[in-house]
């Protein structure tokens, strides 16, 4: 059991802050391995949104705590296009995935698509997979204001 436990390690340690979206680093303590990062990434379909994701990631733990927080925003152009490309079902897409232990426990974000208020809504949340978790967190980016909403509002006409 040691010789497995050993490689898997010295392997956490190495890719321990190697996330090239890595934009935070903040120490929980001094005495502690602990840190919150903070990371952004930008929808895949909706690229005028960007994410920034708060969570806590310890160096030598095998397993990091559920906790996290999200903000996005509109940081360049939505078109029609982009909204017709999302995911419209009640249980939307996942958008982004990280790992948070060496087993069965992630990271994930979703987007879903609010059709009445026109809003895209990211909701983060921790998975274990054997277990489940409630640790949660959500934020909206509301169409109001910009172009597109006003061709969300026009009927769509066949093709």
């Amino acid at each position: 059991m040691r010789t497995l436990a050993t490689p898997l390690l010295i392997t956490s340690i190495l890719l321990t802050g190697c996330s090239d979206n890595e934009v935070g680093d903040v120490s929980l303590g001094l005495f502690t391995t602990k840190d919150i990062k903070i990371e952004t990434f930008t929808d895949p379909v909706v690229s005028g949104v960007t994410c920034h994701i708060s969570h806590v990631k310890g160096n030598l733990d095998l397993s990091d705590p559920s906790d996290m927080g999200i903000s996005c925003r509109q940081t360049g152009p939505i078109t029609l296009e982009m909204i017709d490309n999302i995911n419209m079902s009640k249980s939307g897409e996942v958008v982004f995935k990280t790992s948070k232990s060496i087993l069965w426990k992630h990271l994930k974000i979703r987007r879903i698509w609010d059709e009445k208020n026109k809003t895209l809504i990211y909701l983060s949340y921790s998975t274990k997979e054997t277990a489940g978790s409630a640790k949660h967190s959500m934020t909206t980016v509301p169409l109001w204001g910009n172009p597109v909403w006003k061709q969300l509002e026009k009927p769509q006409s066949p093709q």
